[in-house]
């Protein structure tokens, strides 16, 4: 059988081929929704608290929520009290009016949402809500709850910015977290798409180089240190969905007390391993050696290779998060364009909401 030529991508055409409703742009188009996402958050409207806040909740899913792990993130080493990101139909039993929990859902008919909505409000919790619309709106404007409303029209995965930003704005100007430096979040996605777009050819676009990588095999995302790993899961869900292929993330040093083991037996099971180191920059001497010693153990199962930002983005966490992220998201479109996926489609996911609409509370 003749060998299979591997599609180019450095054509906007050939790129775009299975991508009719345009996810390559929406991908580039991230740095002027985070520009808009900055501007509704300084314009929202906030409510008076009640009572002091001692925790902060963000109670979403999928794209939704995903904003929420970074804005954790920040808080663990910025903020004045805790950040939670909730994943659940209720809210955990200890949330009362000293909690404030933003109900975060993109199209506002998340059902899991709109029930942790609910629990929140019986428990007395002060709640804000984000959204473009929906039942969530309706009933955040019913229940006299602050709403900040975001554009709609998107896939949640592509909307990041504008369910992330506002939170950790309101967050700020609740005096709850640290101010950031939200022009240089800009100037590091638009360093981004200077460094890794279309435009730039294959040999010189470490996101073109890294989907090439990748293609054919099982991505194994490994991020050091709890941030990175944050960033290493988004990773991996984007290649879930734009590219409809499996991938596996984890986190040093977590990944150093259990996961390490399984690569002892892997060479029993199915599936040629490639590994994408990601790290935000400043490891430890510990920690780097954990990712060199294990990336020594497994080599001849899992070879790796290393993601970082760009460096010109020696700025705060959040700056470093979100640049390679997107550096993720451009390696994700780039790889479903390899393995003629169309990366906006999510049939799997669309067949489950309906079955689970039949099926009662």
């Amino acid at each position: 059988m003749p060998t299979e030529v591997m599609p180019t991508l450095d054509s906007l055409e050939s790129v775009t081929h299975f991508d009719p409703k345009g996810m390559y742009q929406l991908t580039v188009g991230f740095l002027d929704q985070c520009r808009t996402a900055i501007e509704i958050g300084k314009a929202a409207k906030l409510p008076e608290l009640s009572h002091e806040v001692h925790r902060v909740h963000l109670t979403g899913l999928g794209g939704s929520a995903a904003g929420g792990d970074f804005i954790r993130a920040v808080f663990d080493g910025e903020g004045s009290c805790s950040f939670s990101v909730n994943r659940d139909y209720s809210m955990p039993a200890y949330v009362g009016p000293h909690d404030l929990v933003f109900c975060a859902s993109y199209s506002g008919s998340t059902e899991e949402t709109l029930s942790a909505y609910e629990a929140a409000r019986n428990k007395g919790a002060q709640v804000i809500a984000i959204t473009s619309g929906g039942s969530l709106k309706e009933r955040a404007h019913k229940d006299g709850y602050a709403v900040i409303s975001v554009p709609g029209g998107q896939p949640p995965r592509t909307a990041m910015g504008y369910m992330m930003i506002p939170v950790l704005i309101a967050c700020e100007r609740l005096g709850l977290v640290r101010l950031q430096s939200w022009e240089a979040v800009l100037e590091g996605l638009s360093l981004g798409i200077q460094a890794w777009g279309v435009e730039v050819p294959h040999d010189q676009n470490p996101a073109k180089l890294l989907a090439s990588i990748l293609h054919g095999k099982l991505p194994v995302l490994y991020g050091v240190g709890p941030a990175a790993a944050i960033v290493a899961n988004r990773w991996k869900c984007q290649i879930h969905e734009n590219a409809k292929l499996m991938a596996f993330s984890n986190g040093y040093p977590e990944l150093n007390h259990n996961e390490i083991l399984g690569w002892i037996g892997v060479k029993k099971q199915t599936g040629t391993f490639q590994g994408v180191r990601l790290s935000l920059g400043a490891d430890s001497p510990k920690m780097e050696a954990r990712a060199t010693i294990t990336e020594q153990l497994i080599a001849e199962s899992c070879p790796f290779e290393s993601a970082f930002p760009l460096p010109e983005c020696d700025h705060s966490l959040l700056v470093r998060m979100l640049n390679l992220t997107f550096l993720g998201d451009f390696v994700s479109i780039y790889l479903a364009r390899l393995v003629k996926a169309n990366p906006e489609v999510i049939p799997s996911i669309d067949y489950l909401k309906e079955a689970l609409s039949a099926v009662g509370s």
